[in-house]
């Protein structure tokens, strides 16, 4: 699917595009699980399934400085053990989660709200894949 925005959010990191096993963002490809924020942040997670996400995944996520998190959960809406976002919360930081296509969408209206948002997306590989 492709996303189309207004020139004001040309300077930001938005989503423009997404698909089954990647995302589209300013109209570059990814293929693996990262992290997005409006102004410049955009980083690698290393991880590639929910199995692994340990609480420094969202450790590092805090350390960015957001309001909230959106945390893409994949194809499909699955939650992690609370023990794992617990800082963030803590914290004051909301985290909602959402497959992976709803957060994308979710973080570039609050992008476009000028939110202070940081989207993490878990990007799995197929299974058999390197």
């Amino acid at each position: 699917m492709k996303l189309h925005f207004q020139a004001s959010s040309a300077f930001y990191n938005t989503f423009t595009g997404y698909g089954e096993g990647y995302v589209e963002i300013n109209q570059k490809r990814y293929e693996e699980s990262l992290v997005v924020m409006p102004e410049g942040v955009l980083e690698l997670w290393p991880v590639d399934r929910l199995a692994a996400l340990e609480a420094r995944h969202f450790a590092r996520v805090l350390e960015l400085g957001p309001e909230i998190v959106i945390f893409g959960s994949g194809s499909r809406l699955r939650f992690v053990n609370p023990a794992l976002t617990a800082p963030l919360i803590d914290s004051g930081v909301g985290i909602e989660t959402m497959d992976t296509h709803a957060a994308c969408r979710t973080y570039n209206v609050l992008m476009s709200e000028g939110r202070r948002v940081a989207c993490a997306l878990l990007i799995e590989r197929p299974a058999g894949a390197p």
